[in-house]
């Protein structure tokens, strides 16, 4: 993680009344996440000083950096701590399309099409094959009038899913091939332009698992061979998803439903929430990754690219209505603990003792509180 929350350290000068110091933010952390201060402090450069070098007391205001400096302000609001992450933008499922009959590729359609349930997915012989919703059983078999299993149901709740009939005519949970199963499909026939014989020949319909598939690779050749468990087509689901390959060493520091921000291709952000985290990991190079997807919340505005590289926000922690600085206003005491550099109305500089809480990378901010510490009064931080 790239932000986390650290413990907080008593302050090491506070006055004896302490009844104005905020109390501490509840929060539930998830993972081992440990984030060494001293390093993250130092990134930032000028703004990090050791304030009281020999003892001096914290309200001598002589101890400041020499380096250019400007002021910043104690806000009040929500921070949240974020792991960021190059992702994968594209869409849920990948399916391969089986072919189940004899004969020759007369029509196969292009990569970015969208099928729908009930329409037409490829012809052989000029003959429709037809997609179908369901994946309870690979279609093995010609289906007619009194045969029973659990490919007949996903059929009858097919026929039922695209009102061919309805649920008090069919159960969508019966596995029988009834009369009414015969009338609904030799509707369906009629529509797609095969002979309404009543009955599913092996190969005519391709059940998957989705209600509309978007064409990833056509495998097939038109006016190629057909021939029996040959892929024809590669599919994926029309739903957005962004996958991450995650450290597997981070996994528990991310858990379905934390809120993402997805950053597009064109400098845009999406909002987006986590909607599985892999469980078993897999080697990549040198180290081990899970996959993590990611739903977005709004799908149109990620536009429709597939397989573009995208950077993700992973938002693993949030505190409200917290006191905040910029990280670089921190300043390391030499006997522990943390200060910033407060400058009151009249000009005068004062270090005040001060606890840190939770780091918002994106922001640049840290959460802080102590007795003497308000909303509104000015800091010291690097000039920019």
């Amino acid at each position: 993680m790239s932000a986390t929350q650290l413990p907080r350290e008593d302050e090491a000068v506070s006055p004896p009344d302490r009844q104005s110091e905020p109390p501490p933010v509840r929060r539930k952390p998830r993972g081992p996440a440990v984030l060494v201060v001293v390093a993250i402090l130092a990134a930032v450069g000028a703004g990090v000083v050791v304030a009281d070098p020999f003892g001096k007391s914290a309200k001598d205001s002589s101890a400041r950096t020499a380096a250019p400096t400007g002021l910043a302000k104690v806000t009040q609001g929500t921070l949240s701590a974020r792991t960021l992450q190059n992702g994968t933008l594209g869409y849920a499922g990948s399916y391969d399309v089986v072919n189940n009959t004899k004969g020759t590729i007369t029509k196969v359609p292009a990569a970015g099409d969208v099928i729908s349930q009930g329409d037409v997915l490829y012809r052989v012989d000029g003959k429709p094959v037809v997609l179908l919703q369901g994946a309870t059983e690979p279609v093995y078999r010609d289906l007619s009038y009194g045969t029973e299993g659990p490919d007949v149901r996903q059929l009858n709740a097919a026929l039922v899913s695209l009102g061919y009939a309805t649920k008090d005519e069919i159960d969508p949970d019966s596995d029988y091939f009834s009369w009414l199963t015969v009338g609904a499909l030799k509707e369906l026939q009629e529509d797609v332009g095969l002979d309404e014989s009543g009955e599913l020949p092996l190969g005519q319909a391709v059940f998957l698992p989705t209600e509309e598939v978007r064409i990833s690779k056509a495998d097939a050749v038109r006016g190629g061979p057909a021939r029996q468990g040959q892929n024809v087509l590669q599919v994926s689901s029309t739903k957005r998803q962004v996958v991450v390959e995650l450290n597997a060493s981070e996994q528990s520091g991310v858990a379905v439903d934390d809120k993402v921000t997805i950053t597009l291709p064109n400098g845009k952000t999406a909002p987006g929430m986590v909607s599985s985290v892999g469980k078993v990991a897999k080697q990549a190079e040198d180290k081990s990754t899970i996959e993590v997807h990611i739903k977005p919340k709004n799908p149109k505005v990620t536009g429709g690219l597939d397989q573009a590289p995208v950077q993700v926000a992973i938002i693993s922690d949030t505190v409200e209505d917290v006191l905040s600085v910029p990280v670089n206003a921190l300043l390391a005491r030499s006997g522990g603990g943390y200060a910033v550099e407060v400058v009151d109305p009249g000009g005068k500089h004062e270090l005040v003792p001060v606890r840190i809480g939770l780091f918002d990378d994106s922001e640049g901010k840290v959460e802080v509180s102590g007795a003497r510490i308000a909303v509104g009064q000015k800091i010291v931080v690097p000039a920019s």
